[in-house]
């Protein structure tokens, strides 16, 4: 595979948008020790995507530029390197590669098998190339932070999920309700129906008052918050709608939600906001595969764009007017 090349799309400076991206001719990437060389067949944006080409990361991410970007794919094992025991050519996988190195498009990508897990025949790879960042994160919040049981059992929590359109809400409402949940939701008002039809309560469009206030119609206190939407929400709109002991689980935490979080652990709070610092594992992972097979969660598409034109779905990624994940299919 070394000698032959492979189309892929590229950057190779920071800012430009979808005019910053160029289609190119590289080589197949070789796989080092305990990586496995994906043909990928489908890959998802992710808003980090977006913000490591507009240098928001830097000096960590990318690790190297030029840089082929995103993380988030599905494909077919076509080889293995050094030291891999658990995937074999021929192998249909969903992966989630670094950002660092990225990866997700070009026709193939070398994955670590740590952040590889098998997709069955029943999971599509753009359903599978939708899951890992924002899956993963919604699974987190929920699973880790707030102590929910995916599989029903425990003690029923009241949870409000901001910005639940999104790439994280859509999947948090829908593994909320796996769990012992009531789910009050916040989204525009086009997005209602969607939001509910997956599994919400209540459901807050965000540009009324009783929205930007996010209580809860029927006068339930939150034990958790996942705060999942890009737009700012002061703590003192928060505190009084959480119960005695609610915590806000801050997806997209600024300074501001920082400094909240450093002053309620000093002044032992037992209301709390916590920013959530993503450590993807692969067994999470896998049972979200599962899920998804299952027919328990589903990856709501919103378009899909060939290769060709990953420039429009990078523009559409960055428009930020998706309901749903954005596809790159191979």
């Amino acid at each position: 595979m070394a000698a032959k090349l492979m189309l892929a799309v590229q950057y190779d400076s920071y800012g430009g948008g979808p005019s910053g991206l160029k289609h190119v001719q590289v080589p197949i990437p070789i796989p080092r020790k305990n990586e496995v060389l994906l043909k990928l067949e489908a890959a998802s944006l992710n808003p980090g995507d977006c913000k490591i080409q507009k240098g928001m990361a830097r000096p960590f991410f990318p690790s190297k530029l030029p840089h082929i970007p995103v993380t988030d794919v599905a494909g077919e094992v076509v080889e293995v390197g050094q030291g891999v025991n658990k995937f074999k050519v021929g192998d249909k996988v969903v992966a989630m590669l670094s950002y660092g190195n990225g990866g997700g498009l070009g026709e193939f990508a070398a994955a670590n098998e740590k952040l590889i897990v098998a997709r069955p025949p029943e999971v599509s790879a753009a359903d599978g190339a939708g899951l890992p960042v924002a899956a993963l994160t919604a699974h987190q919040a929920l699973t880790k932070d707030a102590g929910i049981k995916i599989d029903g059992t425990g003690q029923q929590k009241n949870i409000l999920i901001t910005g639940a359109s999104g790439n994280v809400g859509l999947y948090a409402i829908q593994l909320a309700k796996l769990g012992n949940t009531h789910v009050t939701a916040t989204c525009g008002a086009r997005n209602i129906e969607l939001v509910k039809s997956l599994g919400a309560d209540e459901v807050l469009d965000y540009k009324t008052p009783e929205g930007a206030a996010v209580k809860s119609p029927s006068g339930r206190k939150y034990d958790f918050v996942i705060h999942s939407s890009s737009k700012a929400i002061p703590w003192s709109v928060f505190e009084p709608n959480l119960s005695s002991n609610g915590k806000v689980i801050d997806l997209t935490p600024g300074l501001s939600s920082l400094c909240t979080f450093v002053l309620k652990k000093l002044t032992f709070s037992k209301k709390e906001l916590v920013p959530l610092i993503i450590k993807a594992k692969g067994e999470n992972l896998d049972c979200l595969v599962k899920l998804v097979k299952e027919g328990k969660l589903k990856t709501v598409i919103d378009s899909s764009f060939p290769l060709s034109k990953a420039e429009d779905a990078w523009a559409k990624r960055l428009d930020g007017n998706n309901t749903g994940k954005i596809i790159v299919e191979h």
